[in-house]
């Protein structure tokens, strides 16, 4: 078993060292600062109107009502779904890895990669309703693979480039659910849950390579509540997903606040800390001033990825199958969805390990880039929250319990993303042979090294990033028209046709939809 474990770590090294090299980075960022200057700033241009129509109309009966079209889900459930998704281990140990690797300064990387993310993420909702389709069981399908199809594929020469970059991110899609869709957030949830709430009489009985009889009964446990929830389909995660994510992020926040609070005099130089070394970072990063950078660069670009998803396409895929009409209504939706993950929890995470104890001290040192003896990156911030909340461990004990809210969910909505891709290639009727196999993925989440689950969810995440913004540029253009049409219409009180759906018949259906509505 030790011998195919180092097998797959050497092969996923060098894969790793392709896709999330200089190009990977360049094309990632580079999408996003294309998008925002094509829109002229969306994200701040009009930030009023996307508060407005995200976190303003949460009130609104249209907004959180659940739909009764079959297959769809509302705007608030898609959201939470792909928060579900995305607002996982990449908000806590995420961040606590790149702060680990590549010392406070990752956090400026990681906003600055959230910021043009927002739009990134904007103009992959906008391209999955636009050409998003019903699929043989009547219910909405969309994502990547739809718009590099439709899309790219009918530009002049491109048609097998579009069918190939479609197939290509479909299997990536379903390799990156095995990865960050399950192994890598159920690695998370069993370390700080063994150490939590240790049960020497099962830790201490190995089973092979390190890995404990608890590890495997908690392995098991989630693999069991994965299969009961995923295996009801869409409906059924997203009527789970409504209820947890919003009392989770909250409940999180909170706690953080208090521990931030509690060390407010921390709180500036933890600003300084995260500025000053995202251009001087600390020598303890290792190497020449460039690789150094570079090093601290990635780390923030690649963590702030895997925790808001901006890029890879994943989170279209539920967004799709929301029962709006309005494409650039639901791509609002998806900057709001980046914003909440990394501007704020992303933040209090970064924050909360920063300010516990000091700067020079307590869980983490910004100045020498040590860890705290006893504790490693999957546990540094249940030992931040135990320098407040320390009486029998309480506050490790709530990062636990939080961690396995905020994992567990994130398998819930990749299972969706997987079998969605699943569907594209095998067809609708095939999609539960998809939810099996992903149910018995999770397994292997409780038996890997917590490293090796990280490195192969980076990879599988960097695989399906590149089809996806090959297809997100070159359909750019069309993001531009489509917001454009949608501005002159509310803002200015055009009277012209909206751009709802690339194709004909489903473009009338949805303009007599809203007629009938009206």
């Amino acid at each position: 078993m030790d011998k195919i474990l180092q097998t797959i770590e050497s092969i996923n090294g060098d894969i790793n060292g392709v896709v999330w090299g200089t190009f990977g980075l360049l094309l990632l960022v580079g999408t996003g600062i294309i998008i925002t200057v094509l829109t002229k700033f969306f994200q701040v241009s009009h930030i009023g109107l996307w508060f407005k129509q995200t976190l303003g109309s949460l009130f609104n009966k249209d907004v959180i009502k659940h739909s009764k079209e079959k297959g769809s889900i509302s705007p608030f459930q898609a959201l939470c779904t792909a928060l579900a998704a995305t607002v996982g281990t990449g908000n806590i140990a995420g961040v606590a890895a790149a702060i680990s690797i590549g010392g406070a300064g990752a956090v400026f990387w990681m906003w600055l990669a959230a910021f043009f993310g927002m739009m990134t993420n904007y103009a992959e909702n906008v391209l999955g309703i636009y050409f998003r389709r019903k699929n043989e069981n009547g219910e909405w399908s969309g994502g990547a693979m739809y718009y590099l199809n439709d899309g790219l594929g009918k530009k002049k020469g491109m048609k097998y480039v579009g069918k190939i970059l479609a197939i290509l991110f479909c299997i990536f899609a379903m390799l990156a659910s095995f990865g960050i869709g399950s192994m890598g957030q159920v690695n998370k949830i069993v370390t700080n849950i063994a150490q939590a709430f240790d049960v020497s009489a099962l830790s201490s009985i190995e089973v092979f390579g390190g890995v404990s009889l608890y590890n495997i009964i908690l392995g098991a446990i989630i693999m069991a509540l994965t299969a009961l929830i995923t295996l009801g389909g869409l409906k059924r995660i997203a009527n789970v997903a409504e209820k947890i994510v919003p009392f989770m992020v909250v409940l999180f926040v909170f706690g953080s606040l208090t521990i931030i609070g509690i060390n407010y005099a921390n709180i500036l130089p933890a600003f300084k800390a995260i500025f000053v070394n995202a251009f001087q970072p600390e020598a303890f990063v290792g190497g020449g001033i460039g690789a150094v950078i570079s090093k601290v660069v990635t780390q923030g670009f690649k963590r702030g990825v895997f925790s808001n998803e901006a890029g890879l396409g994943s989170s279209v895929m539920v967004h799709s199958n929301s029962n709006i009409k309005e494409p650039v209504k639901q791509g609002m939706w998806g900057i709001f969805e980046v914003f909440a993950d990394t501007m704020i929890v992303c933040t209090m995470t970064a924050l909360v390990i920063l300010t516990a104890g000091g700067l020079n001290g307590g869980v983490f040192n910004a100045v020498t880039g040590e860890i705290a003896a006893g504790y490693t990156d999957a546990t540094l911030v249940g030992g931040a929250f135990n320098s407040v909340f320390s009486w029998g461990d309480i506050g490790e004990k709530f990062i636990a319990i939080a961690m396995f809210l905020f994992a567990f969910t994130t398998v819930l909505g990749w299972s969706h993303y997987g079998s969605k891709a699943w569907e594209y290639l095998f067809g609708a009727k095939t999609t539960f042979i998809f939810r099996i196999i992903h149910v018995c993925t999770v397994i292997f989440g409780a038996v890997l090294t917590s490293s090796l689950a990280w490195d192969i969810s980076d990879t599988f995440n960097g695989l399906m990033m590149i089809p996806n913004l090959i297809g997100v540029l070159a359909l750019s253009p069309l993001v531009v028209k489509i917001t454009n049409n949608y501005l002159r219409r509310t803002k200015k009180g055009e009277d012209i046709e909206p751009m709802y759906n690339f194709d004909p018949e489903t473009q009338a259906q949805e303009i007599a939809r809203e007629v009938s509505a009206d």
